[in-house]
């Protein structure tokens, strides 16, 4: 394989759920397609580099001060939902069901891998709250022992605060069937049963 390829194919190869087969599909794309189709591409990656930032408020990507979402007058200033990373708060807004604001912490706590709570943006999570005007913080941390610990450390952290502490539910996901499902699953489901 020629040099510059294989540069390519180990670029594309060092992205997080590529491997190298991908990795060399997508080269070779990219050596196939019109040359405007490749500057293209690097201005795209160059400019998010250079132009996006984290939202001052909630840790979103954005290139201006605030992100769509915090400068979006039609949404519930009094509710956030707290997500670890910007793909979960995509995942949310995918739905089109959400209307509050989020808190991206960029990351969970983890002392076994050393990483605090000063190693996310759990801090200005406590500074929004305690300016006042916020009724529900909404927890939506994985359901794993580095979730598990944000949403402890965050809920004690707020305590002072007395704003209402939720958490979101666990369970069996639509179309799911008992029979394959974990006991974790299992035992969060029955906790997490509600009235219907």
């Amino acid at each position: 394989m020629s040099e510059t390829l294989e540069r390519l194919v180990g670029e594309f190869a060092k992205l997080p759920g590529i491997g190298r087969k991908t990795a060399q599909r997508l080269a070779l794309y990219i050596l196939k397609s019109g040359g405007d189709e490749a500057r293209s591409l690097a201005a795209a990656l160059i400019d998010l580099k250079e132009k996006a930032r984290p939202c001052r408020e909630c840790s979103n990507i954005t290139e201006e001060e605030l992100c769509g979402v915090c400068s979006d007058t039609r949404r519930d200033t009094t509710r956030i939902l707290v997500v670890e990373e910007i793909s979960d708060l995509m995942a949310v807004e995918a739905t089109r069901e959400y209307k509050g604001l989020y808190h991206v912490l960029m990351g969970a706590i983890s002392p076994i891998d050393g990483i605090g709570p000063d190693d996310t943006t759990a801090g200005k999570l406590v500074e929004r709250v305690k300016r006042g005007g916020v009724e529900e913080v909404i927890l939506a941390t994985n359901p794993n022992l580095r979730g598990e610990a944000t949403a402890l450390y965050i809920t004690g952290a707020l305590k002072p605060y007395k704003v209402k502490v939720t958490r979101i539910a666990y369970g069996m996901p639509m179309g799911g069937a008992l029979e394959y499902a974990d006991s974790g699953t299992l035992i969060k489901s029955l906790e997490g049963r509600r009235e219907v």
